[in-house]
Parts: structure tokens; C-alpha cells; sequence
């Protein structure tokens, strides 16, 4: 799944020291939990969709080396390639939004990296902070929002239906599970 778990939840504090190690002032978070878009293309599978879509398209070129046809075709074969280059670039880089939930005891704070702009916080007490499926009205199927304070964020809009669900629960259990 495209979300990860950097410090794990169930890692409960000692009875020694109690909840206060997980406060927001000692800088220690009870969990964090990173989620990033899938990438269906690695960048190793770019390198041979390119090399193959080169070489496919010089295929044609043969039968007409030694034409002054090959100098009108291309042009226009360079131009497919730098366009197909382009926009796998351009959505290399649109999945490059990181969101990183951190928890503490008493402070919870959601930061998300955009790919074109500054990025963008949120913070509350996750104490009066609860987490809602909206299943059909929101701008994508079982959309995932957090609430607390006076405002209400999504989380995770860019994962599957299936992903959000299972989010849904696992923040839902942290939240319980968290030291008063």
C-alpha cells in the first residue's frame, strides 16, 4: 500500500514513564503515518517504455532511408517522443505529493508536500479530532477527512477506495489507542 507506518502504533510507552513521553513538547510522536500516490510506472519501466516506443517507431523509418520522406517523418516521430517524455514526466512529478500524519499525545499535525507550491499544515488535538468516510460526497468515492478545531481536511485522496478503507480503520484505532 502506498502508506507506511514510520512508527508503529502498537509500540505502546513503558509503564516506567507513562504517556509523557509522547507529548508534543518532548519532540517524541506516538506514530507517524506517510502517504504518497502509486506509481504504477517505475522509473526503470519509463527507461524501457521510451527505448521501446524509439525503436518501434524507427521500424517504419527503414523503408524510407535514403527518401527525403524520412526528413518529413521525422520531425513529427522526435515530436511524439518528446511529447510522450513530457507528460510521463510531468506526472512523475504531480506524484511526488507526500503527506506525513503526526501524532503526540496531545498534538496531531498533518503537513502535505504539493508537487507545485508551499506546502500546506494542519494541526490539532487529537483528542477532539475523528475521522470520517464520506462515501459519496466527496470529490472521489469513500473520501477520507479528518476533523478537528474548527476545520475539516482530507487525507489520502489520491489512494484507492480500497487503500482508504483500510486507512479509515487503522486512524481510527491509533486515535482510540492513544495515551491520554
Amino acid at each position: 500500500m502506498p502508506y507506511e507506518w514510520q512508527i508503529k502504533p502498537d509500540q505502546e510507552a513503558s509503564e516506567q514513564f507513562g504517556a509523557s513521553c509522547f507529548a508534543h513538547t518532548t519532540g517524541k510522536p506516538y506514530c507517524q503515518l506517510t502517504l504518497w500516490p502509486y506509481r504504477s510506472l517505475p522509473p526503470r519501466g519509463f527507461v524501457w517504455f521510451i527505448g521501446l516506443t524509439v525503436a518501434l517507431l524507427c521500424v517504419p523509418l527503414f523503408a524510407l532511408l535514403g527518401t527525403r520522406h524520412l526528413w518529413i517523418m521525422l520531425p513529427f516521430l522526435a515530436a511524439a517522443v518528446a511529447s510522450i517524455w513530457y507528460f510521463l514526466m510531468r506526472s512523475y512529478k504531480d506524484g511526488t505529493i507526500l503527506e506525513t500524519l503526526t501524532i503526540w499525545s496531545d498534538h496531531m499535525e498533518l503537513t502535505r508536500q504539493n508537487p507545485r507550491g508551499k506546502p500546506q499544515h494542519w494541526a490539532a488535538n487529537p483528542y477532539w479530532v475523528s475521522v470520517h468516510m464520506h462515501p459519496k460526497s466527496g470529490p472521489v468515492d469513500s473520501y477520507l477527512t479528518l476533523r478537528g478545531g474548527d476545520r475539516e481536511v482530507e487525507i489520502g485522496a489520491f489512494l484507492s477506495v480500497d487503500e482508504r478503507k483500510a486507512l479509515i480503520g487503522e486512524l481510527q484505532r491509533v486515535l482510540a489507542r492513544l495515551p491520554k
